[in-house]
């Protein structure tokens, strides 16, 4: 399937993503994902809002990264910053500045592996795995070259490059 016969599918709310013109539809996340996912987006609104910098989104929401290769991810949740709006357009064409995965056991294998490989080749800056049966969250952070991989965990701040003022315990985000 190319990304014009995927964008043009009727709108829905399943999670889906088109990577090299393969659909995958995994199933719908189970309830602790998806608090997860909530409290991530919270935090980062909270931050993000009040100071202006930018839009926060959450899965299902496409992301265009290559039109031509056919490749749409849909992030659990993401970070467009202020000066990067106009990638905004019914869904993100490019790649956001922040991108997050809840790790579950049926995704971690493909979001460690090319979903976390895609995100460094496109231009993402930075990606936050959060790892519930770890109680940790990596911090990819890909302005880097290698690539720099920090942990939190428990009281431990995460640590962002994308946000360098966000004070948030890696403990925050495990409901």
């Amino acid at each position: 399937m190319t990304t014009d016969e995927y964008l043009s599918t009727p709108e829905t709310n399943r999670r889906r993503e088109l990577a090299y013109g393969i659909v995958r539809e995994p199933p719908a996340p189970y309830f602790s994902h998806q608090a997860i996912v909530l409290r991530a987006a919270r935090i980062l609104c909270d931050h993000v809002e009040p100071r202006t910098l930018g839009r926060v989104g959450v899965a299902p929401l496409d992301v265009v990264l290559d039109r031509d290769a056919n490749l749409v991810v849909q992030p659990d949740v993401l970070f467009v910053a202020t000066n990067r709006l106009s990638i905004i357009n019914k869904q993100i064409w490019g790649a956001p500045d922040l991108v997050v995965e809840v790790l579950s056991f049926s995704t971690t294998a493909h979001d460690r592996g090319p979903k976390l490989v895609w995100y460094c080749q496109y231009g993402v800056r930075e990606c936050w795995h959060i790892d519930a049966a770890r109680l940790q969250i990596s911090v990819f952070d890909f302005t880097h070259n290698p690539m720099a991989e920090r942990i939190a965990e428990g009281t431990t701040p995460v640590p962002s490059t994308v946000f360098p003022d966000l004070r948030v315990s890696a403990d925050e985000f495990f409901c």
